[in-house]
């Protein structure tokens, strides 16, 4: 079982000791905030790094793999492409390529994606009544990956007891590692 004997060093910290550990991590909160706001005005996509949740697209991509996409307005779509892409109605974005382009004569484009591993095309993944997707419903285009460096995302989705137990080593390590460093201030003075 979790021990909880943390508190009892939170209790013993004084006013300053207990100020500097949460601005501590709110900087650190406040800093990954940046960071992906940052990556989203640099890349173009609202979400500039996805995980690969399912197998559909192996051999390209397999579960876990972390997607880098970019999403360029100028940019056409092109046959081949992966795109990451939201269906309405559904929360998590799909990996899939670009199987069919239609364009219209005023330059409107169409496309039809299908998952590299799926028999058929994603038309039934679509929202009903909808046989094509436009460039508004593409999240981003992947431009590179890690293979299964976010397989942690998925165990969390999976399995939620893992989630909360890793968040708590996170929260355990972020706490005594403040009291460490606290420590050695107090001991080098």
């Amino acid at each position: 079982m979790l021990s909880l004997d943390f508190l009892d060093d939170v209790r013993r910290m004084n006013k300053r000791q207990l100020y500097y550990q949460v601005l501590n991590f709110g900087m650190i909160v406040s800093s990954a905030l940046m960071i992906w706001k940052g990556l989203m005005v640099i890349t173009g996509s609202e979400s500039p790094i996805v995980v690969v949740l399912s197998g559909s697209m192996e051999p390209a991509f397999h579960r876990g793999d972390l997607l880098f996409l970019t999403n360029r307005v100028e940019d056409p779509i092109r046959v081949g492409e992966i795109v990451v892409f939201r269906i309405e109605g559904r929360e998590i974005p799909i990996v899939h390529r670009v199987l069919k382009i239609h364009e219209k004569q005023n330059g409107h484009i169409k496309f039809l994606t299908k998952g590299d591993n799926n028999a058929v095309d994603d038309r039934g993944l679509y929202k009903q009544g909808q046989h094509w997707l436009e460039k508004k419903d593409v999240v981003g285009r992947a431009r590179g990956f890690v293979p299964y460096i976010g397989i942690v995302t998925i165990l969390m989705n999976d399995y939620p007891k893992f989630k909360v137990r890793a968040s708590m080593i996170h929260f355990l390590k972020h706490v005594f590692f403040g009291l460490r460093l606290e420590a050695i201030k107090w001991i080098t003075d």
